[in-house]
Order: C-alpha cells, then sequence, then structure tokens
C-alpha cells in the first residue's frame, strides 16, 4: 500500500478521479500533446491578425484608421476573453474542459472566415477607375465580425489554460518533474513563436498568392488534427479539482474588511483569524492594512449549529483568513507593474496594423519574388528568437559568474522591453518619415515607391526583441508574485495588459483621428496613408512610452514582495491610527 501511494501525485488525479499515478500519468508525453495545440492556435490567431489589415483595405474597402481597430479590437478581445475562460476553469470546467470547447469554437471561427472570405457575396465588388470604391455592407461586416469573434472567443477561452494544463503534468515537489516544469515554459513559448513564423511566413504567402479561404482552411484543419490528438492523451493526462474562482475571494476579503472598516486592529496579529493549516499558511504584512480588518473576529462571527455545541464555519463574506487577506495584497502590489506594461503592448499594435500598411507602400522585391506586406513580420519574430537564445546562451551564463545570479530579474527583463520598444517607436517614427518624403518626391497617388521595405527592419526588430524580454518577464513576474490559489487569475491578468494595449491603440486611433482631421485636411491617420503624417503618431507613442518607463521605474523600486519577518501590528496611538500600518 505505502509503495502505491508513493506513486501518487498530490493534487492530482487522473481521467477515472482516482489519485493520479506517476508511472502512468503526466510527463512529457502528454505535455507534448498540449503544446502542439498551442501552435495551431498561434497559426490561426496570427495568420489571421498580421494581414488582416490589408483585406480590409483592399477588399473590404475601409478606411485605414477603421482597419487598424478591427485589428486591435480583435486582438483586444481575444487577450480579454482569456478572464472569462479562467473564470470558467477555475469555477466549473477545469482546465482539459477549457481548452477542448474553446479549441472546437476556434476552429468553426476559422471556417466561417474562410467562407466568409470565398463567396463574392460576403464582399464588395472589386474597385472600378471610373467610380469610386463600395465599402462593405454591414451585413457582410456583420458576418466577418461573426467570425472574427468566434475565433477571438476560441483563443481567449484556451488561452486561458492551455499552459496552465500543461504545468500540472509536472509535480512541483519532485525535483526532476520541477525542472522539466521550467524546460516545458521555455518550450511553451518556443512553440508559440514557431506558430507566429509559420503565420507569418507561409500562411500569409498563401492568402496573398494562392487565396485567403485556402489558408483559413487550413487553420481550421489544422487546429481539428490538433484537437483529436489533444484528445488522444485523455487516459495519460493529469488533472487538477475546480478550487473556485479567486475573483470570488478577493471579493469576500474587500467585503468583510469594508463591513468592519469601523473596527479596530488588535495589538498582536495571533488575535486575527486564521484557519489554513500552518505550512500554507502566509506571513502577515504591513502594507495595505485596512484589509487586514476582514480578519478581525466579531461578535455574532461564529453561530453554533442548531442541536449542536460546535460552531459553523464563519461566513466568507463577513470573516477572512489571514492567508485569504495576504493573497488578496499580494495581488494588489501586481496592479501597479501591470498598470505600467499595457503601453508597451499598445506599440506591439502597430507592428501588425500601420507598419503592415507601411510595407504595403514601399519596394518589396527580392529578386523575381515579392515579399507579401504582412511577412515583414518574419524580422520581428526572427528577433524574438534571436534575443532568446542570445539571453540564455551568453547573457545567463555570464551573469551567473559576474552577479551569481541565472540571469535578469523578472522587473529588469520587464526594464528592457520597454526601453527597446521605446526605441522601435522612434525608428518606426524616423523610418516613416523618410518614406513619406519619398511619397511626396515622386507623387503621394503612387502605387508603389521607389524606397525599400527593409527601412522598416529596426523598428520590428527593436520592438521584437523588447517582447522578448517583457513577455518572459511578465509571465515570470506574474507567476511568482502571485498566491498559488490564484495562479489561473495572475496568468489571465497578464494576458489583459496585451489586450488593454491594443484597446488603448484603438483609442489613440480614433482621438487622434478625429482631433487632426479638418476640411482641408485628413489628419495625421489619413485613409491613405500617404497624405497623412503617421511619424507624428509614432512620435506621440515614443514619448508616451517615454512617461510610462518613468512611471514604471517608481512602481519597480515601490514594490516589495512579501517579507516572512513581518508578523505584528503595531500598537494604535490615542487617535486610533497606526504607525506603521500602510492605509488603502
Amino acid at each position: 500500500m505505502d509503495g502505491k501511494m508513493s506513486w501518487a501525485v498530490a493534487d492530482a488525479l487522473d481521467y477515472k478521479g482516482a489519485p493520479a499515478d506517476r508511472s502512468k500519468t503526466g510527463g512529457w508525453v502528454p505535455a507534448a500533446l498540449i503544446l502542439g495545440i498551442e501552435m495551431c492556435e498561434r497559426l490561426s490567431t496570427m495568420g489571421i491578425a498580421v494581414n488582416l489589415v490589408t483585406y480590409l483595405v483592399g477588399t473590404m474597402h475601409l478606411p485605414s484608421s477603421t482597419s487598424a481597430n478591427v485589428v486591435t479590437d480583435f486582438m483586444g478581445t481575444s487577450f480579454l476573453l482569456c478572464l472569462l475562460g479562467g473564470f470558467l476553469a477555475d469555477s466549473f470546467l477545469g482546465r482539459f474542459k477549457t481548452v477542448a470547447i474553446f479549441a472546437v469554437v476556434q476552429v468553426l471561427g476559422t471556417a466561417m472566415l474562410a467562407i466568409s472570405t470565398k463567396l463574392p457575396e460576403l464582399r464588395p465588388p472589386p474597385c472600378d477607375s471610373n467610380e469610386p470604391c463600395q465599402k462593405a455592407t454591414e451585413f457582410q461586416m456583420g458576418i466577418l465580425y461573426l467570425a472574427l469573434y468566434l475565433i477571438a472567443l476560441g483563443t481567449g477561452g484556451l488561452k486561458s489554460s492551455v499552459s496552465g494544463f500543461g504545468s500540472d503534468q509536472f509535480d512541483e515537489k519532485d525535483e526532476k518533474e520541477k525542472a522539466q516544469m521550467t524546460a516545458f515554459f521555455s518550450r511553451f513559448f518556443f512553440f508559440i513563436s514557431l506558430g507566429t513564423l509559420m503565420a507569418v511566413t507561409v500562411l500569409v504567402w498563401i492568402q496573398d498568392e494562392v487565396g485567403r479561404s485556402w489558408a483559413y482552411g487550413i487553420c481550421s484543419v489544422s487546429m481539428g488534427v490538433a484537437i483529436v490528438i489533444f484528445l488522444a492523451g485523455v487516459k495519460r493526462y493529469r488533472y487538477k479539482k475546480c478550487m473556485g474562482s479567486p475573483i470570488v475571494h478577493i471579493f469576500q476579503v474587500i467585503s468583510a474588511a469594508v463591513k468592519k472598516a469601523k473596527l479596530q486592529l488588535p495589538y498582536d496579529v495571533n488575535y486575527l483569524y486564521e484557519d489554513a493549516p500552518e505550512g500554507q499558511r502566509v506571513p502577515h504584512t504591513q502594507q495595505f492594512g485596512c484589509l487586514d480588518k476582514a480578519a478581525i473576529v466579531a461578535e455574532g462571527d461564529f453561530e453554533n449549529i442548531p442541536g449542536g455545541s460546535a460552531p459553523m464555519p464563519p461566513n466568507p463574506w463577513k470573516l477572512c483568513s489571514v492567508t485569504k487577506v495576504e493573497e488578496v495584497k499580494m495581488m494588489a502590489r501586481l496592479l501597479p507593474v501591470w498598470a505600467t506594461t499595457i503601453i508597451f503592448w499598445t506599440t506591439y499594435a502597430q507592428m501588425i496594423t500601420f507598419s503592415v500598411e507601411q510595407a504595403f507602400t514601399m519596394e518589396r522585391s527580392l529578386g523575381s519574388f515579392k515579399i507579401p506586406a504582412g511577412s515583414l513580420t518574419v524580422f520581428f519574430v526572427a528577433a524574438i528568437l534571436l534575443s532568446l537564445a542570445v539571453y540564455d546562451r551568453v547573457i545567463v551564463p555570464f551573469w551567473k559568474k559576474w552577479k551569481g545570479k541565472a540571469g535578469f530579474s523578472s522587473l529588469q527583463r520587464i526594464t528592457i522591453g520597454l526601453v527597446l520598444s521605446t526605441l522601435g517607436m522612434a525608428a518606426a517614427a524616423l523610418a516613416e518619415r523618410k518614406r513619406l518624403s519619398v511619397a511626396i518626391a515622386v507623387g503621394r497617388d503612387a502605387q508603389s515607391l521607389p524606397i525599400s521595405v527593409y527601412f522598416l527592419i529596426p523598428q520590428f526588430f527593436l520592438v521584437g526583441a523588447g517582447e522578448a524580454f517583457i513577455y518572459t518577464g511578465q509571465l515570470d513576474f506574474f507567476i511568482t508574485q502571485a498566491p498559488k490559489s490564484m495562479k489561473t487569475m495572475s496568468t489571465g491578468l497578464f494576458l489583459t495588459t496585451l489586450s488593454l494595449g491594443f484597446f488603448l491603440s484603438s483609442f489613440l486611433v480614433s482621438v487622434i483621428k478625429g482631433v487632426t482631421t479638418t476640411r482641408t485636411s485628413e489628419g495625421w491617420l489619413a485613409d491613405d496613408i500617404n497624405y497623412g503624417r503617421l511619424d507624428y503618431f509614432y512620435w506621440l507613442l515614443t514619448l508616451l512610452s517615454l512617461v510610462n518607463f518613468g512611471a514604471f521605474m517608481i512602481c519597480a523600486i515601490w514594490f516589495k514582495p512579501p517579507s516572512k519577518k513581518n508578523n505584528s501590528i503595531r500598537v494604535s496611538n490615542a487617535n486610533g491610527s497606526y504607525g506603521s500600518e500602510e492605509r488603502c
């Protein structure tokens, strides 16, 4: 019996609901099946996003700024829906069912998109040189939006749980499997980059040279195959029980603290309520001391069971344990850093919208081969892969030898990412100024300008290298600094920075379009970028990035991980305030 128990993985179940057997479940084989479905998700989402703006402008005849907003709203919604997926996974479905269900939703979305781009009735007629281009009708755009947001729903639900389900296949308490989990996250990001690389090269070429319906059909079929492979591992996976949504726990702490706002905190922290097992307790900290009031035991918090002497468990909306309060504090400490990383994804959004439009107007010939405008993002992906390789093979060994640490901290990596993205926006502004000067010299109506598209490489490379640092830094920061019970939520919180970055891009485009447009000028973001001043917009993003960087540095200095040595609350003075307590 003891031998069998030694093979059981703590907190993990097999497909029958019994304790998971280490020798029969988990490990690299099921994890590899999960990597496949993530690669196909990236292939579909990025294959659509990076080249969608050219379809909206060239085929659906939408204005440039409107097309850019359609793309950023689509991407923003995809990542925002990660919160919905995470909530369903934690509260009802579990990670396996969440991944499977939302992967099917994405297949339906890509299939609908393939049909909408194939049928002539679902797009406006081609432009006639003698008449103005006819924009897509509301019905045609409605079908397109339905397909896009089905894909967004599938992406959000799948992405919220796929990395967590992959990590579930390894036991953190086993040293060998813990090392394998670290390697899994490295391979996970590699497969994301591999899927993106295939999307911006092969898939974009098929869209431009063979047909969009073929490309989107390939996305649908590939995801369908990935789902079949994913389901084949049902008996090999390790599953975790649904623990309830951490969002509910957060509101319980806030509710209890508000109800007891007028009560005084005790002198000794040991008088605060605690019901967590000794080994799972989170030490008390002084920050956000007003939340500690949720753990004050007041009259009526415990009620006896009718007919018995044992008290009933306290109502969690009235009384919370110190551990639960501290977990909410840990999440609160993440918010300043979370807020100051949003602007990076706003600059990232320009790489798949206006930068693609820039490329479309420039000389893209490579011998007899014409590079698709959307494929310029291959330099973006190459920068990511190169930066990761240099970091792992050069920087980490050097840093370990010099500082004794295995690479940069998560906040240091985020700092590097913000600096590189700011430089990338400055490079984009300079490249656009050069492109626009050529357009003025040869005529703004020119379909193709005599300037090489390679002038855009610096902006793609700098922002791409920035993503390599900021993505891994954010992921590490939000996972390691969040409480164990809120890992899924912290991952969702990280992904909302991407969502809000895309939405912020849409907001800025709409505001700049409205403010700079006059009766005689189309403003900075003209329908034809040859008539606008896109370089001014890029300089504005550069300035915003600089201001945001200053705010981030302040937040990074302020951030302090919870200390294990803080045990007590200071004595209150005569007026009831606490000398060392930080008020909310």
